[in-house]
């Protein structure tokens, strides 16, 4: 099934490029980043498991829905960025000093990753107002749908 094969490529795309950009171009995740990559990893597990081993439809559909998974973290994310809401993950806020606080303190509250708060944009490309929670909801969006009719037209067929 070569329509699995490719959403399983096109799945495991995005957090590879994703990881790329820190490397090449030096930007750094926050948490809700990183969440949004773990189901991308699903995906491309389960639409192996529909090139190889199961072979069934409903299999690349799940593949479809992890990947809608992630544009539905992305979409919170672009709403933490923002501002519309605050993200409950504690990673997400940045570092306070707070008063009197000590330099032990201050070390303590240090998290080792991701050094970034969430509700600071990420931008691929300069100029251009679109994050990278809002690139990867509309690559979510795409190959979600892209996915579940893929499903939907190999279940007719």
């Amino acid at each position: 099934m070569r329509s699995a094969l490719a959403i399983a490529a096109l799945a495991a795309a995005a957090p590879l490029l994703a990881r790329g950009t820190e490397s090449w171009l030096g930007l750094v995740p926050c948490e809700l980043c990183l969440w949004q990559r773990w189901p991308y990893w699903a995906a491309a597990g389960l639409a192996l498991l529909a090139a190889f081993v199961l072979r069934r439809p409903w299999m690349l559909a799940l593949a479809g829905g992890a990947v809608l998974a992630s544009g539905a973290i992305a979409a919170f994310h672009l709403g933490v960025e923002a501002g519309w809401w605050p993200s409950p993950l504690p990673g997400c806020a940045a570092v306070s000093a707070g008063t009197g606080a000590s330099v032990e303190d201050l070390l303590a509250a240090l998290r080792p990753a991701p050094a970034k708060p969430c509700d600071e944009p990420a931008f691929l490309i300069p100029g251009l107002p679109l994050s990278m929670a809002g690139l990867n909801l509309i690559y979510a969006l795409a190959l979600g749908v892209f996915a579940l009719g893929l499903a939907r037209r190999s279940r007719t067929a």
